[in-house]
């Protein structure tokens, strides 16, 4: 995805240029056979059939999903899922992942009191702050996160400005996500709202989490069969979390834990794999996924998850994501 992006956020590391994103379409082409996300179930059932298969996702759905990523994806005939925040969708606000970087990197100098996060001082090494508070700000839950992301936005005084400067962060409309899916894109939930459904959310928030933004989807779109985790690492889902993916009646949910789809027998904590801006060893990258199983099985048992021996046997299929989670 291509647009000016605020130096080095790292929530934007995986937003990649129309040139690289060209270059990465070009090597799934040629080295794997990128299936639709329809096909998940038959090609678990059917390992060897489909020795190459792979699965390209997007999350979040912002605008330049469809100004930039579908032609270029559409030019080598590339199935793929984009998984869509329901709520940013309706309300078109950023998200508050976007508005804490905006406020640790432009907020005038001085001290703040921000609920959850105590006296921040800004100064100089402002990434650096960003990195540290951003990291405790998605601990909390889901009510004292945007209280605190409330008074970061307060304290913005050009902040439409930079709403403007940085548009490539807006999201689509509902318009656009329909035209997504009119040229083939399957679209998913990314829960309602961009934040993280850890132990530290009550399960009414989970559990609205997962079935707000599939009844979304299906009002305005078309049925919704699956499902990706905000942020999506070990310290982001909780059991409940996924307990209520499953309940909501999703078939599959996807983590950003990477490793092989043979590695989960759940299928509300299917591993995926970011692809970097530049992945020029992505003709061999599938094989060296395995390696990540073993810290996959390691987050399931920290779900409480008793880890099992897939049913379908040796296979090394994947999923892999383009963009942020």
């Amino acid at each position: 995805m291509v647009s000016s992006r605020i130096s080095t956020i790292y929530a934007c590391s995986r937003i990649t240029t129309r040139q690289l994103l060209f270059r990465n379409g070009q090597r799934l082409k040629d080295n794997y056979d990128v299936l639709p996300l329809s096909m998940l179930s038959e090609v678990l059932r059917e390992p060897r059939r489909y020795k190459r298969a792979t699965f390209l996702m997007s999350d979040d759905g912002y605008a330049n999903t469809l100004t930039n990523a579908a032609d270029i994806l559409a030019s080598f005939d590339l199935p793929w899922t984009l998984f869509v925040s329901t709520q940013h969708i309706d309300t078109r606000e950023r998200s508050p992942v976007f508005i804490a970087r905006l406020f640790f990197l432009f907020a005038p100098e001085g001290q703040y009191a921000i609920p959850g996060l105590g006296l921040i001082t800004l100064g100089g090494q402002r990434e650096e702050a960003a990195d540290r508070y951003g990291g405790t700000l998605k601990t909390l839950g889901a009510a004292e996160a945007e209280e605190a992301v409330e008074a970061m936005r307060a304290a913005l005084p050009d902040l439409e400005m930079l709403l403007e400067r940085f548009e490539s962060d807006a999201f689509l409309t509902w318009d656009q996500v329909r035209e997504l899916k009119r040229r083939g894109v399957e679209i998913g939930a990314h829960a309602h709202r961009h934040w993280a459904m850890h132990p530290n959310q009550t399960q009414d928030y989970v559990r609205e989490q997962a079935l707000l933004s599939r009844a979304r989807i299906e009002a305005e779109v078309a049925p919704c069969r699956y499902f990706a985790y905000p942020f999506g690492n070990v310290t982001d889902v909780g059991r409940e979390a996924w307990h209520a993916v499953r309940d909501a009646g999703y078939e599959y949910a996807f983590t950003t834990l990477s490793g092989t789809l043979d590695a989960s027998r759940n299928p509300w904590l299917m591993p995926r794999y970011g692809l970097r801006v530049e992945e020029p060893r992505l003709a061999s990258l599938i094989p060296s996924l395995r390696f990540g199983n073993g810290r996959l099985v390691a987050g399931k048992e920290l779900l409480a998850i008793n880890p099992l021996e897939s049913r379908y046997g040796n296979r090394c299929h994947s999923s892999v994501w383009l963009m942020r989670s």
